[in-house]
């Protein structure tokens, strides 16, 4: 599926954050000097300047003890965690430069007492280098080497809307569209708004998935979430009345005498996503799932197909998260190292 996004947009965007200075040979060219002498005029280094984000340090709390990081190497276990090594560079930045955003966000919130756990579910996962060499074995010092530069390559780029960091969300995979921040958190966020995305089945693993429960495991499933849920009807009236949102996802359902949030429904049948549809009979029940996550901000396998079109980091992340502006957290201050 092509991603219907104007390049003009895109280029203009990018333009806005990164300016290109464009510098003209002269008319003519000066008379050349007199050689004055053979030995080369000394000069000077060009002042090379100290990456911001090892400069600054992050409190994890992680497998009970809580340590103290430098902002790169956290992000480095953040990226190594969150996104497959083997996308594209461009994906890894964009990657790179959602999760900072996101964990100063979370810092910003007073969690943790100002820290960050590695839980997903509560900030972002994170592994360490010990894990890392176990995952990766002979191929670590090549797989590092490419997510130390993600994180160089951003060193210090967040997005921020009104000065202040955003909550960037971000998922695995969608199906055809994102999902808009008011349907999933009902709350409505200007940069987290449903916007198309490129992924699909044949660029996705997993991206379908089946899920069959019997009569009993549906009832019983419900029932355990659910109190006093009442099953009056045939099995017509187990799953019916179904809304959805304009991204094509389940908004909410009547199971039972009860009615749940699409999210709700996910959770309680441990669903991959909310972009799901099913099939009833006197058996049981199967679900059929696209896509992996809760569908907001930037779908990490639609970047990296972004990517593969020739989209640059800047790009990436103005589609996902529009009117969102990037910037550096914190500014070198002019000292070299």
């Amino acid at each position: 599926m092509k991603l219907l996004y104007p390049a003009a947009l895109a280029m203009a965007a990018f333009a806005v954050l990164f300016p290109i200075a464009v510098v003209r040979p002269p008319a003519e060219l000066p008379p050349a000097a007199p050689e004055i002498s053979a030995e080369p005029a000394p000069t000077a280094a060009p002042a090379q300047y100290a990456p911001l984000d090892a400069a600054r340090t992050v409190m994890l709390v992680h497998e009970g003890s809580a340590d103290e990081l430098t902002m790169d190497k956290y992000l480095e276990g953040v990226l190594a965690a969150e996104m497959p090594v083997s996308f594209e560079p461009a994906a890894l930045e964009a990657q790179c430069v959602a999760a900072r955003t996101y964990a100063e966000y979370k810092v910003a919130s007073g969690a943790h007492g100002g820290g960050l756990c590695a839980d997903p579910a509560c900030c972002e996962a994170y592994c360490t280098e010990e894990e890392l060499r176990a995952r990766w074995g002979e191929e670590y010092e090549a797989n590092i080497a490419k997510i130390r530069a993600a994180v160089a390559a951003t060193d210090s780029l967040i997005l921020t809307s009104g000065g202040e960091p955003i909550l960037a969300a971000f998922h695995s995979s969608s199906s055809g569209r994102t999902e808009d921040c008011s349907a999933v958190w009902g709350r409505e966020l200007t940069y987290l708004v449903s916007v198309e995305t490129p992924e699909s089945a044949g660029t996705v693993p997993n991206f379908r998935e089946e899920k069959t429960l019997t009569a009993a495991e549906f009832r019983n499933t419900v029932l355990a979430a659910l109190p006093g849920t009442l099953f009056v009807s045939g099995s017509e009236g187990w799953l019916c009345e179904a809304e959805r949102t304009p991204s094509g996802r389940l908004a909410s359902v009547r199971v039972g005498s009860a009615r749940v949030t699409g999210t709700e429904l996910r959770r309680i049948f441990s669903l991959r996503s909310t972009c799901v549809t099913w099939s009833v009979s006197e058996e049981g029940v199967t679900f059929v799932t696209e896509g992996y996550g809760h569908g907001v901000g930037m779908s990490q396998y639609g970047a990296n197909e972004l990517a593969k079109e020739g989209f640059a980091c800047a790009e990436i992340l103005a589609h996902y998260y529009p009117g969102a502006e990037l910037s550096k957290s914190v500014e070198n201050g002019g000292v070299p190292m």
